[in-house]
This record gives C-alpha cells, sequence and structure tokens, in this order.
C-alpha cells in the first residue's frame, strides 16, 4: 500500500491510536460471550417488504445464513433493543455553506433520540478532520458540538471514514460487556473527495474489515448530460460505501429532505435484527468470505445485510 506515511499522519491526527482492527479475530476477544479460536460473524439485518415497511415479527427460525455456499447455524439471535455506537460524520466543506444549517437541525434531531445504552460521536470534515465530541450518551454534549460546525475548505471524506471507523473501536476495546454492540456511520457529504491522505479503495477495505454500517446522504446534484462528472464519482463512492457495509445510500435533491433522511436512518437503526454464527471456515487464510441471509416462510420479504468479511489471518 502506498500510504505507510499517511497512515503514519492519520495516527497523529486521531490521538496516537492504532490501526483499525478487522472484524473477524480468531482470539476472540471483543466476543466475550462467545467461543474463540473461530472466526465469530456478527450481522445486523434489515428485513422490508415491497413497500419498504419493516418486518419485526420474525424469528430465529426464520432465517437463513450461507457463507460461500454453505449453510451456516445462527448461534446467537436477538430482535431490536441492541445499543448503537455512533459516528455522526458532517461535511463542511466550503459548498456545504448554505445547506449546513439544515443539515445540523437534521443531525441534531438524530442525535435526540438515541437511547439510554446508546452512543455517538460528532466528526466534522473539510480540509482536516475533527472529533468536535467523543462517544457519549450526553445529548447536550452533542448538540452544542454539532452547532459548533462551520463551513469552509476543501472535501476530506477518506480520511473522515477512517478516523470515524478508529473512534468507534474503542467501543469494542473499552467495554467488558459481553453483549456486542452495534456500530454505524452516518456520513454526510455534497461532494467528491479532495484532500484526503489516503485512497478510496483503501478506505474501503478498512471499511469491509469492519463491522460497522454506512448510510450515506449525499448531496450532490446531478449532471445529467456528464455522467463522468464529479457528482457521479461521489454518488459511486457513497453507493459502494453503503453496499459493502449493508447501510444505505440516499441522494437527496434538496437539504430540506435532510431531516426525514435522517428520521429513515434512525426507523432502520431501531428495526433490525441481530445475527451471529461461527463460521464452518476453519482456515484463517485472510479471505473474503461471501454472505447471504435468507428469509424463510415469510413471502415477499427481503432481507439485507453487509454482503461479506474476510477470515481472520494467522
Amino acid at each position: 500500500m502506498r500510504t505507510a506515511a499517511a497512515l503514519a499522519a492519520l495516527t497523529l491526527i486521531s490521538g496516537g491510536a492504532p490501526a483499525i482492527e478487522g472484524q473477524s479475530s480468531s482470539s476472540g476477544s471483543e466476543r466475550g460471550a462467545f467461543r474463540a479460536a473461530v472466526d465469530i460473524v456478527t450481522l445486523n439485518v434489515t428485513v422490508a417488504d415491497s413497500s419498504r415497511r419493516f418486518i419485526t415479527d420474525l424469528g430465529q427460525d426464520n432465517f437463513q445464513v450461507v457463507e460461500d455456499g454453505r449453510p451456516q447455524q445462527i448461534t446467537y439471535f436477538r430482535k431490536t433493543g441492541i445499543s448503537l455506537a455512533l459516528a455522526l460524520l458532517i461535511d463542511t466543506s466550503a459548498s456545504m455553506d448554505q445547506s449546513l444549517p439544515i443539515a445540523q437541525q437534521a443531525a441534531i434531531g438524530f442525535a435526540r433520540e438515541l437511547t439510554a445504552g446508546d452512543l455517538a460521536s460528532v466528526i466534522d470534515f473539510d480540509s482536516r478532520v475533527q472529533v468536535l465530541q467523543e462517544l457519549t450518551n450526553d445529548h447536550e454534549s452533542l448538540e452544542r458540538a454539532i452547532r459548533q460546525t462551520r463551513a469552509g475548505g476543501t472535501t476530506s471524506l477518506y480520511t473522515a471514514v477512517y478516523i470515524a471507523l478508529h473512534e468507534l473501536n474503542k467501543t469494542v476495546r473499552g467495554e467488558p460487556t459481553a453483549d456486542p454492540r452495534r456500530r454505524a456511520i452516518v456520513l454526510l457529504s455534497d461532494g467528491e473527495d479532495t484532500s484526503s491522505l489516503i485512497s478510496f479503495e483503501e478506505v474501503l477495505e478498512s471499511v469491509t474489515h469492519s463491522d460497522t454500517a454506512v448510510y450515506a446522504i449525499g448531496l450532490l446534484g446531478h449532471d445529467t448530460f456528464n455522467p463522468g462528472s464529479r457528482s457521479s464519482e461521489a454518488e459511486f463512492v457513497l453507493r459502494r460505501l453503503a453496499q459493502q457495509t449493508g447501510g444505505r445510500a440516499f441522494f437527496p435533491t434538496d437539504a430540506k429532505a435532510l431531516i426525514g433522511i435522517y428520521g429513515q436512518i434512525r426507523a432502520e437503526l431501531s428495526n433490525q435484527y441481530f445475527l451471529v454464527y461461527e463460521s464452518t471456515n476453519t482456515r484463517h487464510d485472510g479471505q473474503f468470505r461471501r454472505i447471504a441471509v435468507r428469509v424463510v416462510d415469510r413471502p415477499g420479504v427481503v432481507a439485507r445485510a453487509r454482503p461479506g468479511y474476510f477470515a481472520a489471518a494467522r
């Protein structure tokens, strides 16, 4: 990778913390309730019908998990209620000047809906990335941090995602609880990355190694006569980050839609299933493994989860 110096710089930016850890670990230390020495795979699963209504009355027997074509046994199942660790990423580049006030309002409304067990951080990014508020459940602190954002500078989107992953990783190492915490990034941007220290391919690899879902909101505008425009490239990036992690991407044509979109994201996160399985593939080869989650005995509904993970490597 071309970023040895860049990642060293990122370590300094984010306070000297170590690199992002992968989702699966042969040690299993982050999943105290589950057996070690195997790949423990966690899945946040959203189930909806053709009208996008959430289906929340399913049981464990309604789900089938397949990894690389092989059925897997679900070892832990839970409906909604598992706490969240969230990173709210807000683009504060100069082009966000007109949209930022309503973006702040939407993000504040989202933060106010956090439950007692949830944590959230606030990160803004323009030419540089700032963690304005570390993970907390204090709604007033989150609101102050969001209101502190100001527009100006270029766009360091990839650096912001990398640092957000790093912040969320603290919830794995720092908590003695046996129950894992669901992790998500809610990312708002209005354009293409212009100033990050790392590439899109590198940040995509980092997010794929994590069990963090990315919910991306793109205030991009569209040039129908120039499909290779910067807005098209930015849309590809945001869609890819969401698809690779089991999240969703939204592309409103007006900033006024942001409040509703943040509400949709909050509703989805509140109506997910949490599944865990121990992979039957015992080769710790570091390879990508494809996952499919299916719903049985309930026609007309579709399950969405991350499409795969990287196995632990010895």
